[in-house]
């Protein structure tokens, strides 16, 4: 895939991911892009289909996968979810870093392919303050929370993999998350910046 070299972000639901992510977005919104997940579930109130998600059927989806169309897709409460070959594409085409908001399964999955991303975790400093910041969002059954908790045990432990992760942040402080991700990122942010002003 021809662009900038794009980035996985990965942790567990409640680690911070979405807030690091939408500080990276404000800043250098003309450097990152966000890659829209493909999806069989239902959009809930307030989604927009190509915003939030490309929302699709089982049947077109599945179609696509088998077609190689995704650098990875899983399974999760039922419904499908994926990332394509085209939206990673669609972000490199207008020469920004595709970000892709990624579990475990998706990780290992993208380590098999020739994408060559900068892999990140983001992890939580333990799973005391990840139930904690669950519980105060409101918007978990217990069961749905439980789930959760559990899925970021197993998340916690694996992301221990040795050269799984370029850099795994462990977000205790949001500004020093944020700036240990902007590191990191800082050649690959410096390029595009370059290439943009020539």
């Amino acid at each position: 895939m021809k662009g900038p070299r794009p980035v996985v972000l990965s942790g567990p639901s409640g680690a911070g991911k979405s807030t690091l992510l939408k500080k990276l977005l404000k800043d250098y919104d003309e450097v990152f892009g966000f890659s829209v997940s493909h999806t069989t579930r239902q959009p809930r109130p307030g989604e927009e289909n190509g915003k939030d998600y490309h929302f699709v059927t089982r049947e077109e989806m599945q179609k696509e996968v088998d077609a190689g169309g995704f650098v990875e897709h899983a399974e999760f409460s039922g419904n499908m979810y994926g990332t394509s070959k085209a939206a990673i594409q669609a972000v490199q085409a207008q020469n920004q870093i595709c970000v892709l908001d990624i579990d475990m399964q998706g990780v290992k999955n993208i380590k098999k392919t020739d994408l060559n991303p900068i892999y990140i975790s983001v992890q939580v400093p333990s799973i005391e303050i990840l139930e904690k910041r669950l519980r105060e969002r409101e918007t978990e059954t217990e069961e749905s929370l439980q789930k959760r908790l559990r899925a970021a045990c197993v998340d916690m432990e694996l992301s221990k993999e040795v050269g799984l992760f370029d850099l795994i942040i462990i977000n205790d402080n949001l500004e020093e998350a944020y700036s240990e991700l902007k590191n990191v990122l800082a050649e690959e942010i410096q390029k595009v910046q370059g290439s943009k002003k020539t």
